[in-house]
């Protein structure tokens, strides 16, 4: 595992600038890796590894980039719950633990640095160097990862009768249609309350 400040100068550079949220990401990461065992999460572990992000903010790029985990290998998991929260599981072992940012670390920044004014140089400086019981809690849990959620996994494509476009992964629903016979359709077909969009006008 490569260290800390070398994590940190990565995840700057990737996420575009620093921040107390990178800082807690590495962090955690760093933390959930050592208690799963993994050692070489973008490297020979890499197949290891799933993580659940709980928030979209500076500290899930930072989990990407320590953990190797991507949207696009199917390996990131988001729930979009607003936590400073993250579950890892490691797939070879079968365990799982969910680590979550402590409240009162903002406090602590505060009673730690009283005399910097600004509070994210409060909370860098203090995340650096807490203690990880005085950042996180820790929860060993555990996750169903049905063949579906996997990394890897080919599911059946199929085209929505509705719209016409092609679904990947069983993210479908049949539904009884015209003589009885079921159709499949996409979820934002199956219940057009779901879609983030709607057709612009003209």
């Amino acid at each position: 595992m490569e260290s800390f400040e070398d994590l940190l100068k990565q995840a700057e550079a990737a996420h575009g600038h620093m921040c107390a949220g990178q800082i807690l990401g590495v962090r955690m990461s760093l933390l959930a890796c050592r208690r799963l065992e993994v050692n070489d999460p973008r490297g020979a572990d890499r197949k290891k590894l799933v993580s659940f992000v709980e928030i979209d903010r500076c500290a899930t790029d930072a989990i990407g980039l320590v953990t190797g985990c991507r949207l696009g290998k199917r390996a990131l998991k988001f729930r979009d719950w607003g936590k400073m929260a993250a579950t890892f599981v490691n797939l070879a072992m079968g365990r799982a633990i969910r680590i979550v940012a402590l409240e009162n670390s903002r406090e602590l920044a505060r009673q730690r640095f009283p005399h910097i004014e600004s509070k994210g140089q409060q909370q860098m400086l203090a995340y650096r160097e807490l203690a990880d019981e005085e950042l996180f809690r820790e929860q060993w849990v555990t996750v169903e990862l049905p063949p579906r959620e996997l990394p890897g996994y080919k599911g059946e494509r199929v085209t929505c009768a509705e719209c016409g476009e092609g679904v990947n992964f069983d993210r479908f629903v049949e539904q009884p249609g015209l003589n009885g016979l079921a159709v499949r359709l996409c979820l934002s077909c199956a219940d057009p309350g779901l879609r983030y969009w709607r057709p612009a006008d003209g």
